[in-house]
């Protein structure tokens, strides 16, 4: 048996007439390979849309199935990703636009507009809060227009005004400083005003405002007691 293990095929070997002997494998030695061969494997899960691209030439047969597959992964995440992030700012219209960017603004997308006047300080509040909300809800579009621009002799004890439109339709208002929610307007009160007539998903649990009442209450109820 020339694998044998004998004097005799030890001298066969260093002449050369039978092959060197198969040395067995260092079990460290057969993890390394192991290892070697399995980071071999393309992470498509970890690639994004342009690296899938980018090293489709170095796949074989065999890859370009599963490459396929996530590509098309890829490429939906990044349309979702971009119609989310359309808007991200609150921007100014004039009257002559109201109609083509608040009625008939795009299929289910949802439009917040505020009708102001500078003057009014509720007014510039109200603008404050809805430019972080643009940008913490990209997908709905914020804007807004100087009253006079829209309705001619629109009277202050209506302003701020705040209108809420979805496919040509107002699906919710707020007229007047009580309406919007006081002077002292906090930004969590206004984005679940916007929640409540279904603007905006907010995280928020509970109205920040009735919060406030609550803790009111509870302050003049200690007082009335001592």
């Amino acid at each position: 048996d020339p694998n044998e293990d004998t004097e005799w095929n030890d001298i066969l070997r260093d002449f050369g007439i039978l092959p060197p002997k198969d040395e067995p494998k260092d079990e460290t030695e057969e993890m390394v390979l192991r290892l070697q061969k399995e980071a071999e494997v393309k992470p498509y899960e970890r690639m994004t849309l342009k690296e899938l691209n980018e090293a489709e030439d170095d796949f074989d047969e065999d890859d370009m199935k599963a490459l396929e597959m996530y590509r098309q992964q890829r490429l939906q995440e990044w349309k979702i990703l971009q119609k989310r992030q359309k808007y991200g700012e609150l921007r100014e219209i004039s009257g002559e636009q109201y109609v083509k960017e608040v009625t008939n603004a795009q299929k289910d997308v949802w439009v917040v507009i505020h009708l102001y006047r500078s003057s009014i300080p509720m007014c510039l509040l109200v603008n404050q809060h809805l430019s972080l909300l643009a940008r913490k809800f990209p997908e709905i579009k914020f804007i807004k227009a100087i009253v006079n621009s829209c309705i001619q002799n629109y009277h202050d004890r209506c302003l701020p005004t705040i209108f809420v439109y979805r496919n040509g339709q107002i699906k919710g208002r707020f007229i007047g400083i009580t309406e919007c929610g006081g002077t002292n307007l906090k930004l969590e009160e206004l984005e679940w005003k916007l929640a409540q007539v279904g603007a905006i998903k907010t995280d928020l649990e509970e109205n920040p405002k009735q919060n406030i009442k609550d803790m009111m209450m509870s302050s003049v109820r200690s007082a009335s007691i001592h």
